[in-house]
């Protein structure tokens, strides 16, 4: 591990106020690799509000640090495993000044009406026995806003959360206190998706993990520790989902998946590049992880490949890094 630290000195920089109206007790943490297309706007969104900045890196060799630095206290490097690992490594050891924690990448922007919202929480005493507020997060697919597909970002008081480690994709996070929710929202914006073989291949690398990741749980090697309910807040909720997709037949999934996004999430009124997303993330992404899975289930089956080696080499201890690719 390396921890690379540096701070903002002195005037603006490029508009930004200096360090003595830093006015939020807030600390902010966005992960980023080779960012540097769109790492500015995320930082620019909490520069000049948030006391606290850093990012973490899992090794960038474009200009993401040299850009980072205008606007972050502190930068850190960390090698990427996953994201539940890396946010691990921010709950545990970069050193946050305060209690409440905003955790970004590197393609969000934060709203003033969020930015209010939280300032709003950080002044009364009101929300003590909360550990975790939700907010919505927006995703814009190509710059079109795709608002059937309903997304969560996440305040936390650091020191009272555990981040679940039962995904290799994802992360979920067990708060010891309650949960509530604030108005306004953070904007995920990927400039990088303009290009669709980007998309296209970072997708078909999620879905070897989330193959992985559904076999292992179909055998009991992983499991969720977060309690699923329908009616729980949008991490308990999103398990009790899942736990129901695990339960439908494969190849069938996707089309049950598209139509319910499609037509019942109302994804028709998002236009051509709303359908477009609908059918390469709701369909086409969910069939090659059936895909991927229905292969992986006959290569255990004939014993070509073992569950412990699948675990060892895909589990949150390897080494292995997702945006290279995992193999079946």
């Amino acid at each position: 591990m390396a921890d690379v630290t540096t701070g903002r000195e002195g005037g603006p920089v490029d508009g930004v106020p200096p360090n003595p109206i830093l006015i939020s007790p807030i600390s902010v943490v966005v992960l980023t690799f080779m960012e540097e297309i769109n790492i500015e706007h995320c930082l620019r969104s909490v520069a000049g509000w948030a006391a606290d900045i850093h990012v973490v890196d899992s090794g960038s060799t474009d200009r993401t640090i040299e850009i980072a630095r205008k606007f972050a206290h502190q930068i850190h490097v960390h090698p990427y495993i996953d994201h539940s690992t890396q946010i691990q490594y921010v709950l545990t050891e970069v050193p946050l000044k305060y209690e409440w924690l905003l955790i970004l990448d590197a393609d969000h922007v934060v709203s003033h009406e969020l930015k209010h919202s939280i300032d709003s929480v950080l002044e009364t005493d009101s929300y003590s026995a909360v550990d975790l507020f939700y907010f919505p997060q927006m995703y814009e697919f190509q710059g079109q806003p795709i608002r059937s597909l309903r997304k969560w970002g996440r305040l936390l008081r650091h020191q009272n959360v555990v981040v679940e480690g039962g995904e290799l994709v994802d992360f979920r996070f067990r708060p010891s206190g309650a949960v509530g929710y604030l108005r306004g929202q953070v904007t995920e914006r990927n400039l990088k998706e303009y290009d669709l073989d980007f998309w296209i291949d970072k997708h078909q690398k999620f879905a070897s993990r989330m193959a992985i990741e559904e076999c292992l749980r179909r055998t009991g090697e992983i499991r969720w520790t977060i309690r699923p309910r329908l009616f729980g807040h949008p991490d308990e909720r999103l398990v009790w989902l899942k736990n129901r997709w695990y339960s439908l037949p494969l190849f069938l999934r996707p089309f049950l998946f598209f139509s319910y996004r499609y037509v019942w999430r109302l994804g028709f009124l998002e236009g051509r590049t709303g359908f477009v997303f609908h059918f390469m993330q709701a369909f086409w992404f969910r069939m090659i992880v059936d895909i991927k899975l229905f292969a992986l289930e006959r290569r255990i089956a004939a014993g070509d490949l073992g569950v412990a080696e699948l675990l060892k080499t895909y589990a949150h201890d390897s080494g292995a890094r997702p945006d290279r690719g995992s193999t079946c």
